[in-house]
């Protein structure tokens, strides 16, 4: 592990800005834009495209909507000339033919994200202003198209064999410390030593992703607990006056905290690799590991309680193991897809629904978005692929004979 964190540091330093400034270029950012897609010139290129990123990052929110609808509007697509290039390829299927297709039916936009991205540390600004566009865009036609185009290329820049895997440590650098701090999004951190808790001891671990291109950016990270069995609660874990054992007694590696850290990089996946690599790397490391399993929040669950019209009681655990069971294996959203946006997710990486507790998360936010319940998802890894492929054709949730038990019950009583 080591080895890749000195990789990342040396071999994809960061390139240093060119010495000296191009002159400003008072053209407005959408001239910028086609002039860059039109240059031939590399230095000339670089030149608009540093200028643009810069100036579009000084922009208020009124000026970053006005670029990218100009974007959407005019280096958009010409369909009749994409029609008349189709029909030809049609017609005479040849090189010739599908490269006059191919230019056609990618939009212009596309090529100046690739432009701009060559600029020294270009790809974390692309990624911020990807994240300008999802947040000025939703429930714009024309602008939710353009964030395809974005996409589209992004899930090539971030393809895992770019990725680089990280751990992290209590003696990571500090800067890296911080934004493990500022992107925890699951069981907040809230403070140094609360962080070092999740860190220094020998049975916790933390691995995150990086990009070469954005070495001091981790884009998701995952913390582990290295336990005794299958935990119960987030604050037993998390306890200050815990116990740390030896890494060697544990049997089981528990995944409760997994954060997407780049709102650029919403849609783009990472997490399923990173759960897989993590789980094979610990277990390549201890040899007595043979348990992987989450310990997760259920989002949904209250707001699935509201929207039926259902009544449980917090006082009882057995009521709201079963509601929680019930919601898990049988509430569904789009496409026949679970309703919950955590269990989607585990469940599309080939896990299954294992265990449901009660009181098991009692902080302000466990207590609202589940009324404390928390769920394990079970990791088999000589069967993710089959449970992945099964999920993936038939959307059916699996769940272990406990949890279809709870749902069952709490279905007859409904």
């Amino acid at each position: 592990m080591t080895l890749f964190a000195d990789l990342l540091s040396t071999v994809f330093e960061r390139r240093q800005r060119r010495e000296t400034a191009a002159e400003p270029d008072g053209r407005p950012l959408e001239e910028l834009a086609s002039a860059l897609v039109g240059s031939t010139g590399e230095t000339s290129g670089l030149a608009l495209a540093e200028q643009i990123l810069t100036r579009f990052a000084a922009l208020e929110d009124e000026g970053k909507s006005a670029f990218f609808r100009q974007l959407a509007s005019g280096m958009n697509i010409a369909p009749e000339t994409v029609r008349k290039t189709l029909e030809a390829y049609e017609k005479n299927t040849s090189k010739d033919t599908y490269r006059a297709f191919m230019e056609a039916s990618e939009p212009r936009r596309q090529e100046l994200i690739r432009r701009l991205n060559r600029v020294p540390n270009a790809t974390g600004a692309l990624v911020r202003m990807r994240a300008d566009l999802l947040r000025l865009g939703r429930g714009e036609p024309e602008l939710e198209a353009l964030d395809l185009d974005f996409r589209h290329l992004f899930a090539s820049w971030f393809n895992r064999g770019f990725l680089v895997l990280r751990p992290i440590s209590w003696e990571s650098p500090a800067h890296i410390l911080e934004k493990i701090i500022a992107y925890e999004a699951v069981h907040a951190i809230g403070s140094w030593d609360d962080l070092r808790r999740r860190l220094e001891p020998s049975d916790r671990r933390c691995f995150a992703f990086f990009h070469p291109s954005m070495p001091d950016e981790p884009l998701i990270f995952v913390e582990v607990a290295l336990t005794k069995g299958i935990p119960v609660s987030v604050q037993a874990l998390l306890t200050e006056d815990r116990e740390a054992m030896p890494a060697e007694d544990a049997t089981t590696a528990v995944f409760y905290s997994i954060s997407n850290c780049q709102a650029g990089l919403a849609s783009i996946s990472f997490g399923n690799s990173l759960i897989k690599q993590v789980a094979s790397d610990l277990a390549a490391e201890l040899s007595g590991l043979d348990t992987f399993v989450t310990l997760s929040p259920i989002p949904g669950l209250t707001k699935w309680v509201k929207q039926e019209g259902l009544r449980w009681n917090e006082e009882d655990p057995e009521e709201m193991r079963a509601t929680a069971a019930r919601y898990l294996l049988t509430a569904k959203g789009k496409g026949g897809l679970p309703y919950d946006p955590v269990a989607r997710f585990h469940l599309g990486n080939g896990a299954i629904v294992h265990a449901v507790h009660a009181d098991a998360d009692t902080s302000d936010k466990g207590r609202a978005q589940s009324g404390s319940t928390m769920v394990n998802y079970l990791y088999d890894l000589k069967k993710t692929a089959q449970n992945h492929e099964h999920f993936a054709a038939t959307q059916q949730v699996a769940a272990s004979a406990e949890v279809q038990s709870l749902a069952a019950s709490a279905s007859a009583q409904a």
